[in-house]
């Protein structure tokens, strides 16, 4: 069942990912022919979001692959790499398009309304297909794909609103305006993804996880005495690592011993822990006396 979903969750990325970067190409061409700013801006917008969803289409076929000799922790952690390269991309375009509009909000040039127009309800068709196509996904690829396919088309209900605005009214001003606001929506979210992503790729502590509330959980549990050297890190965001020391009584009961190894975990899955590694240290011992345990 779980390879099923998987498989459908594989063509639905792919569909989107190919009707969004066919349409991104036809966005481009519209864009220079109609003379619209706004327009190629939302192309730059349109041509991330197929990275995006190229990435999460090459990334979904990834997930089914298992842990080996190479990378013992799997290959989760090249989603980091993929996103980072994605928001220089985008950066880089974002910069290009400003450099391009702002001039233009003293010199405006007339672009050609009934083409933003006809473009703008081809846009709202082809992305508006897209989330239907995966709006009901379960993985978190597909939520998140369907989050920026819509945002892909609220984007175009403006652009539709400024061509009707300058088929009646000369407002060439309209076009570099709205291509600024794009744009900047577009950097806010670069520059946001790419904060998140440069703390997962340094292993900080992810954002909803206190190590101080993990430590006083895990002190509450019968038979722990101590509790020393805790790390956490995420490997892509969404799955996290645990590794923590506990410092047990020298003749604890094997039961017990058990039943702490039983509690550590299901304290770490409550917070998104996918690997989690126990070191149980007895009585006075030092870290070079332990006895290693390794939950799964």
């Amino acid at each position: 069942m779980s390879n099923l979903h998987n498989q459908n969750s594989v063509k639905n990325i792919r569909a989107a990912f190919f009707l969004n970067l066919s349409f991104t190409i036809i966005e481009i061409v519209g864009g220079v022919m109609t003379n619209s700013i706004a327009i190629i801006s939302d192309a730059l917008h349109d041509f991330g979001d197929s990275l995006s969803l190229g990435i999460a289409w090459i990334l979904q076929k990834f997930s089914e692959k298992e842990n080996d000799d190479k990378f013992s922790l799997g290959y989760r952690r090249f989603s980091l790499l993929a996103g980072l390269i994605n928001c220089f991309v985008l950066l880089g375009g974002s910069i290009l398009i400003l450099s391009e509009a702002i001039p233009r909000l003293l010199k405006p040039e007339q672009p050609h309304a009934k083409g933003m127009f006809l473009l703008a309800v081809l846009g709202i068709m082809v992305n508006g297909i897209a989330v239907l196509k995966i709006r009901n996904g379960k993985s978190l690829n597909e939520k998140v794909v369907s989050w920026h396919l819509l945002e892909d088309v609220l984007g175009w209900f403006a652009v539709l609103f400024v061509s009707i605005i300058l088929m009646f009214k000369n407002l060439p001003i309209l076009d570099p305006i709205l291509s600024i606001l794009i744009t900047l929506i577009v950097l806010f979210n670069v520059l946001r993804n790419f904060k998140k992503s440069f703390f997962v790729f340094f292993q900080s502590v992810p954002d909803e996880v206190s190590i101080r509330d993990l430590e006083q959980k895990i002190r509450h549990i019968e038979g722990v005495n101590d509790i020393h050297h805790t790390h956490v890190w995420s490997l892509d965001g969404e799955h996290h690592v645990l590794s923590i020391h506990l410092v047990v009584k020298e003749d604890i009961e094997r039961r017990l011993l058990s039943r702490i190894k039983q509690s550590v975990n299901q304290i770490g899955r409550d917070i998104g822990v996918d690997h989690l590694t126990v070191e149980i240290e007895f009585g006075g011992n030092d870290c070079s006396q332990r006895l290693t345990s390794e939950i799964k």
